[in-house]
């Protein structure tokens, strides 16, 4: 089984930005263009994005809608999409535009219906993200921490066909700090779906790590500030990925 590299693309304001533990005033720039940042990433090998509307995380909505569209129209390949999706109309209107997956995390705690409905009417298209801190679920752009815990909120979803669960160490997030291997392989094991690391990647080391637990159910791994600041290298990334 290969491993997934998504390269992240997060927007703050139409800029692509990192954040540190999910802070939006801890946000560094790092591209005014999000359409030639997707470019390059395609240019460099990449065949999946991650792409996030915090803006829209926050407000619930879309905020940078006309940057993902350009991303979605620059990119050759999968775009996964999240931030402030949060009912049918919302799922609809980017399936439309032409996303390939939408990343629900704050609706799948609140309104698992809205889950369980879309996943089983675009088939393969619909992704919980499961964002921890200290092991509960955080919601609302990770402001709020609910009581609910990770493999809970989790399994509460094996039967309604959804395509993976993105989990998200946020203590870790943007910091560089490695990713949270353990839970991550614990939470693969705990369940059938397919789960995808995010948060605290930092080098090649991770992708190695991980890879190695691809038959655990690990199916990807999201990468951002690693790649932005040059100390990983995506097309060693994806060759390690490749090999798994």
């Amino acid at each position: 089984m290969s491993l997934i590299i998504f390269p992240a693309i997060d927007l703050k304001g139409g800029q692509v930005v990192r954040l540190a533990e999910g802070d939006m005033a801890r946000a560094t720039v790092y591209a005014d263009d999000p359409a030639a940042q997707a470019q390059a990433f395609a240019e460099a090998g990449a065949g999946h994005l991650h792409v996030v509307d915090l803006d829209g995380a926050f407000a619930g909505g879309s905020v940078n809608g006309d940057a993902v569209r350009a991303i979605v129209a620059a990119f050759p390949g999968h775009v996964q999409l999240g931030g402030g999706i949060r009912n049918r109309a919302a799922i609809e209107r980017w399936f439309d535009a032409g996303v390939s997956r939408v990343v629900i995390g704050t609706a799948a705690l609140e309104d698992p219906e809205l889950v369980r409905g879309a996943a089983r009417d675009f088939p393969g298209g619909i992704v919980v993200a499961v964002d921890a801190k200290d092991g509960m679920v955080a919601t609302r752009g990770w402001a709020d921490v609910s009581s609910v815990g990770v493999v809970d909120l989790a399994r509460r979803f094996e039967d309604a066909g959804v395509a993976a669960l993105l989990f998200t160490d946020v203590g870790r997030d943007g910091l560089l700090r490695g990713v949270n291997l353990e839970a991550t392989v614990d939470l693969a094991r705990a369940v059938r779906i397919p789960v995808i690391a995010s948060g605290g990647v930092k080098g090649i080391a991770d992708i190695h790590m991980l890879a190695l637990h691809a038959r655990d159910g690990i199916e990807g791994v999201i990468c951002g500030r690693a790649l932005y600041d040059g100390r990983l290298d995506l097309a060693a990334a994806l060759s390690v990925a490749g090999a798994a």
